[in-house]
């Protein structure tokens, strides 16, 4: 590799760090500060002229807090003449807010990526967006890598017995087909019903065998795990033997925690696209890195290697 820096704002360090132990490099030397009246101030402390120049971003909350310190991080490394300006969101700011579903509303995810192609960003390299259709809305390249594989990888060495991987909802199904396909086991259904004018889901029942097998639940992302934790009271009323839950995203906001410590779950499994801080950490959370395979893109990406083989999944 060549021309190559990688930056971390403030509450990104501790993966951009990891990303730079596998890429063999030192990490960007940049300074942040907050002045009395709340401004943001920055200054990279380094050339970047000329470089291929990497900025990770996370969403540790306040999350608009996070939008600003990215955007202005993004502005300085352009006024600094670096040729390229990629940005790693490991988690999509605003991904959940996607599509116009309801009258009057904004599509912030559409907005952030006019935001930082605006400040200057010539590429996004993100993982397991809520909705891929959110890569449109980028006139910059904007490249998604998966963490099925990783997540695969972990269950399988488990060498669980008769499993069963099972949907949330019908707009999971395809998702879960995914992996029963790669474990070659069956897969089951969460029937979700509404009660009258109610605008919450119910699960009701469940739509395939899970009794006395080992359940494991899939998605893209657990915010307030009130979905997850009704799913798995739902298999643990069907006589699942185990319920083990894996997930791209631990956002785990709210009641979140306290909801996966009381319930049936015996282990959540994550990756660290999301920081996990201290005061969230449980025995039944299981954190898996994924920054080596940001590594592996940025590697790909400045040696205009294809990223094919990055983005397929087993």
């Amino acid at each position: 590799m060549k021309d190559i820096k990688v930056f971390a704002c403030p509450t990104a360090e501790e993966f951009t760090k990891e990303i730079c132990e596998n890429l063999n490099l030192e990490l960007g030397k940049i300074h942040y500060q907050k002045f009395s009246n709340d401004n943001n101030f920055l200054q990279i402390l380094e050339t970047v002229r000329g470089q291929d120049v990497y900025v990770v971003q996370t969403t540790m909350p306040p999350v608009n807090e996070r939008v600003m310190e990215l955007l202005i991080t993004i502005d300085a490394l352009k006024r600094a003449s670096a040729q390229n300006i990629n940005v790693i969101l490991p988690y999509y700011i605003y991904s959940r807010s996607d599509k116009k579903d309801q009258a009057r509303i904004p599509v912030t995810a559409k907005l952030m990526a006019q935001l930082l192609e605006a400040a200057g960003a010539t590429r996004v390299i993100t993982c397991d967006l809520h909705n891929p259709a959110i890569q449109a809305y980028f006139n910059i390249n904007c490249d998604r890598l998966s963490a099925q594989n990783l997540l695969q990888t972990y269950f399988r060495d488990k060498k669980l017995e008769d499993m069963v991987i099972v949907a949330t909802d019908a707009g999971s199904s395809k998702n879960a087909y995914k992996y029963s396909k790669y474990f070659n086991c069956p897969m089951a259904l969460i029937d979700k019903r509404r009660d009258g004018n109610d605008d919450r889901a119910i699960a009701t029942t469940v739509i395939g065998d899970v009794k006395d097998k080992n359940a494991i639940i899939f998605d893209d992302e657990v915010d307030t795990a009130g979905s997850l934790i009704e799913t798995a009271k739902i298999l643990e009323h069907f006589g699942a033997k185990h319920i083990y839950a894996g997930c791209t995203h631990g956002v785990l906001s709210g009641p979140a925690i306290e909801r996966i410590k009381n319930s049936p779950i015996e282990e959540l499994v994550i990756t660290n696209t999301v920081p996990l801080p201290k005061e969230k950490q449980i025995s039944k959370i299981k954190v898996l890195s994924i920054a080596p395979l940001f590594a592996s893109a940025i590697k790909n990406i400045n040696e205009n290697k294809p990223l094919g083989e990055l983005l397929k999944c087993e």
